[in-house]
């Protein structure tokens, strides 16, 4: 069996997010990250694959393509034996009591899908997106994200409301705030994480409840800021400490 015009059509269009959202499909590949979906509570719609994934795998109904074909559909510089299209499940609704990450416009898909990395890594298992954040199935977070969506809730919504809602503590990262290694953090909270270029919005700022800073060591202190994921990487380490 190989790729049909139709399969070809659907895998291209689903690069784009309205036909992702039209289709409710998102594409993973590589052998790691289709075998993570495969073995999480997402649901597969299609698997196509070299003979090598396929003689490995247990899983029924592979459609069986050559390397070639593959190259033709991924959007990998080295396609790995497998592209799954797995099925976006049915919006999460956040939890307020429990620890929360929010961001606020963050547009740089590696950067999302090393912030999920991080949740997952950290037991953060709700991340809160403003809904001018960039798609958590697009291929580049997907891929990113080596696997650990499938164990972190992901939930887009209008960030000021969720957060005059909450009851939970709330803090942004910013460089005017309080030395975070000097402050006690609660146990359960809300960390706002702000857009690359320019952090957190005026609208959310005005209703936080604290700002938190990591200070800068270096002699000459004229480093401009940290990457947003090394940033949330430094905080969550802090959080999840106290």
């Amino acid at each position: 069996m190989s790729l049909s015009k139709n399969q070809i059509k659907l895998i291209t269009s689903l690069q784009q997010k309205k036909y992702r959202q039209k289709h409710k499909l998102f594409i993973a590949e590589g052998v790691k990250v289709v075998n993570e979906f495969l073995n999480s509570s997402f649901s597969v719609a299609h698997v196509f694959a070299t003979e090598d994934f396929a003689r490995s795998s247990e899983l029924e109904n592979i459609v069986l393509i050559s390397e070639s074909e593959l190259k033709k559909i991924s959007q990998l510089k080295n396609p790995n034996k497998v592209l799954g299209l797995f099925k976006i499940p049915d919006e999460y609704v956040a939890d307020n009591l429990e620890f929360t990450l929010a961001l606020d416009a963050v547009n740089d898909p590696g950067n999302l899908g090393t912030i999920i990395r991080l949740c997952d890594w950290f037991g953060v298992q709700q991340l809160v997106c403003s809904l001018t954040t960039v798609d958590c199935y697009n291929q580049k977070v997907v891929q990113a994200s080596m696997g650990s969506l499938t164990r972190v809730q992901i939930m887009y919504t209008d960030l000021e409301d969720f957060l005059k809602s909450t009851k939970l503590p709330s803090f942004i990262a910013d460089m005017d705030g309080s030395n975070v290694y000097a402050t006690k953090l609660p146990e359960a909270a809300v960390l706002v994480m702000g857009n690359e270029a320019n952090g957190v919005s005026d609208a959310i700022r005005s209703i936080i409840d604290a700002k938190i800073a990591i200070p800068r060591f270096g002699n000459k202190q004229v480093t401009e800021s940290l990457n947003v994921a090394t940033a949330t990487a430094i905080l969550l380490s802090e959080f999840k400490r106290s």
